[in-house]
């Protein structure tokens, strides 16, 4: 093959290639660019003012009624204890019988010393009034006779004090019977028969506790009781009425007690080792299901704010630095993100005072598709349906950059 021959075909494969390129080159170009794609779907709630009943959860204790601390009154050996340990008792019950012997003797001996006096007493009188018409024909000199009336005097003195030793002698032979003071549930014994007691003793016999009703005590914090005559001064809270005396209880375990109780009274100083006040309720305790000691958590309801927004817990998100912050969709579906104030957590939602306002689109799902500026499709969503099965349970109330306080 020739020099010639060999160039020729070499020309040709050459051109070949260029035109093949250039036709694939043309048909691609028919396709023209790649179309955007499509604005992510997201769900909003739109936000609308509500009026809200606000109620604040505090930490309590269970306290008795009333407590009987059981001492004897008397000194001497226990011989009988009459109640049963942990038992219910009432009121002037027998709980303990002290030896009566030496009290018994001495009631006796005061009841006959009072038969003594009174036997003095009538003598006396009788002469009193036997020489008295003696005086005026002067058979009897006036100072004998003035001697007779003082004799008298000192005899019913005399019966008088008797007649008080013998209310003393009965007194402490009524001790001997030890009572309760009130109805209530007993506690353990803390003597036992043969034991020796003293009047007044610093160790109770037992104690009596009354549990039905039952006193809980709630301790909130001083800086909760200023902010919330500030929003009552200014009027963001107003008072429930009926509704602002009624508690609602939370056992240790979770559960919430059937009845509801009633708020007694605050206490009118702070303590200075908390820096909190006490508020004590009363709830009835037909059962004695609640026990004194016991930690709870009591539902109080602080007042009625209206033109409330509630934001779910999940529109809601925070920057590196903790502060509270939303995306809201504008008029024309651009995302934008806006710092907020979400003040407490009222069930599943935030109540968010600063940064927002009725009307907005407020992202609560797909938040993972967005980002400031971004274009988005919308879809509304209900707001009792914003919260997914298993969602965490609200969290603690936040100050008002949106950090815990």
């Amino acid at each position: 093959m020739t020099s010639t021959s060999r160039f020729t075909r070499r020309t040709a494969w050459f051109g070949l290639c260029i035109g093949s390129s250039l036709l694939l080159a043309a048909c691609g170009s028919k396709d023209g660019p790649k179309p955007a794609p499509p604005p992510p779907t997201v769900g909003v709630v739109t936000l609308a003012p509500e009026t809200v009943t606000l109620t604040s959860e505090l930490p309590a204790r269970t306290v008795a009624y009333r407590i009987a601390e059981v001492r004897p009154q008397v000194s001497g050996v226990i011989l009988k204890r009459s109640f049963k340990e942990g038992g219910m008792v009432e009121k002037g019950q027998p709980l303990y019988q002290i030896d009566p012997a030496p009290y018994q003797a001495a009631y006796d001996s005061a009841k006959a010393a009072l038969e003594n006096a009174q036997a003095a007493l009538a003598i006396a009188t009788l002469k009193v009034e036997r020489y008295q018409p003696l005086v005026a024909t002067n058979a009897v000199s006036k100072l004998d006779f003035a001697t007779m009336q003082a004799t008298e005097k000192q005899a019913r003195a005399g019966v008088s004090s008797a007649r008080a030793a013998l209310e003393t002698a009965r007194i402490n032979l009524r001790y001997t019977k030890v009572l309760s003071p009130i109805k209530g549930r007993s506690s353990r014994s803390l003597v036992t028969e043969g034991a020796l007691v003293t009047a007044n003793q610093a160790t109770p016999l037992t104690t009596v506790q009354q549990l039905d009703p039952i006193y809980v005590d709630a301790t909130q914090p001083s800086t909760t009781l200023l902010r919330l005559q500030r929003e009552y001064a200014d009027g963001a809270l107003e008072h429930s009425g009926d509704n602002a005396a009624k508690v609602g209880l939370r056992l240790g375990d979770g559960s919430i007690y059937g009845a509801t109780g009633q708020l007694q009274f605050s206490e009118v100083t702070v303590d200075p080792n908390t820096n909190s006040i006490t508020l004590r309720s009363v709830f009835p305790n037909p059962k004695h299901q609640l026990l004194p000691g016991m930690f709870t958590h009591v539902s109080i309801t602080e007042g009625t704010r209206r033109d409330t927004l509630l934001v779910p817990q999940q529109g809601i998100t925070h920057d590196p630095a903790g502060n509270a912050t939303a995306f809201v969709v504008d008029p024309d579906d651009t995302v934008k993100l806006v710092s907020v104030t979400a003040a407490r957590a009222i069930g599943d939602k935030w109540l968010v005072t600063q940064g927002l306002k009725a009307g907005d689109r407020v992202v609560v799902s797909g938040l993972q598709f967005v980002h400031p500026g971004a274009k988005v499709k919308v879809e509304e969503v209900k707001l009792d349906a914003t919260v997914a099965p298993g969602t965490a349970p609200a969290q603690p109330a936040q100050d008002g950059d949106g950090k815990e306080s």
